[in-house]
């Protein structure tokens, strides 16, 4: 797919984005902002953490954006029994007593990591080159994985019975971490009605594997003016004990602070929603709106924080 200038590129991928807000919208009653933050992490070629109470439609968020974007999908259910192996592949003998490569369900464009905590630390680990070098290292060979490529991961915050919590170096992986709430109470009337009818929505295909390619392609080089980088790199000094630009909360509320990948991730996610919403450049604006999702899981509290109830959120807030 190719543009005649970015401009051109730009104002056609704000057409497309509608249009998929629209499909997705036929199966997922309202989380605009949640569909908003998945969208924006896959044409900022970033992963996505889900976190929501059962029941949200998390596992059906990410079926629904499969098939809008035509895109190969697989579902590895996390179990507290999963070896890497059964993500990865494994080595098998043939029939000429060959060791050949079996590829896992990894190899696929989309990966929904269903429950992601309930499988042990060994196991969630064989995904961590997977989500940064997209690629996977079996038996000394390194396989590419099909671009492009993203994992999405589903939570559950309230069962702690039989889970791991992820460690900090996956976490860190993930470009966003997305709450779902519960719907309001028109939403759920509406979901109601459309999921017990027997009439079912089907989503068509807006694009394909290469034209989400040269979107990203596109968003990557959307200049970004000085001041949007410094305040994007300000902002995360900022929770940060032992920065220049520190503040009196952090130092009072955090044990530990965002790396740099939380800025580079800032200028990502802020040329993508600038995209969306047909801009040719982020503004500070565009870093504020998914600061949140960005930082959430990057920031530790400490003790203090914890005994006097001060949320992640609204340290962020704070900072902002």
């Amino acid at each position: 797919m190719e543009f005649k200038s970015d401009t051109d590129g730009i104002r056609s991928f704000v057409p497309h984005y509608s249009t998929l807000e629209n499909e997705i919208g036929k199966v997922i009653v309202g989380q605009k902002e949640t569909v908003r933050d998945v969208l924006i992490a896959v044409f900022s070629g970033g992963h996505c953490l889900l976190v929501g109470v059962p029941g949200l439609a998390k596992t059906l968020l990410v079926n629904t954006i499969a098939d809008a974007l035509g895109l190969s999908f697989n579902r590895i259910q996390f179990t507290p029994d999963l070896m890497p192996s059964d993500i990865i592949g494994s080595e098998v003998l043939d029939e000429h007593r060959n060791f050949k490569f079996v590829k896992g369900p990894l190899f696929a464009n989309i990966i929904l990591a269903d429950e992601i905590n309930r499988t042990p630390p060994k196991t969630q680990a064989a995904l961590l080159e997977a989500m940064q070098e997209r690629q996977v290292t079996a038996a000394g060979t390194k396989f590419e994985l099909d671009q492009p490529f993203f994992v999405l991961a589903t939570q559950n915050p309230i069962e702690q019975e039989g889970t791991y919590p992820l460690p900090e170096a996956q976490l860190d992986r993930f470009m966003f971490n997305v709450w779902l709430d519960y719907p309001s109470y028109q939403e759920e009337l509406l979901v109601v009605k459309q999921t017990t009818s027997g009439i079912s929505q089907k989503v068509n295909k807006v694009l394909n594997a290469s034209e989400i390619q040269a979107y990203q392609q596109l968003i990557r080089k959307m200049p970004v003016a000085d001041n949007v980088i410094e305040y994007a790199v300000k902002l995360v000094s900022k929770t940060r004990l032992k920065s220049e630009f520190s503040s009196e909360i952090t130092k009072k509320y955090l044990q530990w602070g965002a790396g740099p990948r939380a800025s580079q991730y800032l200028i990502t996610g802020a040329k993508c929603h600038a995209a969306i919403n047909g801009k040719f450049s982020p503004d500070i604006e565009d870093v504020k709106a998914i600061a949140i999702p960005i930082l959430r899981h990057r920031i530790v509290l400490n003790y203090k924080a914890e005994a006097e109830g001060i949320t992640v959120e609204s340290i962020i807030k704070e900072l902002l």
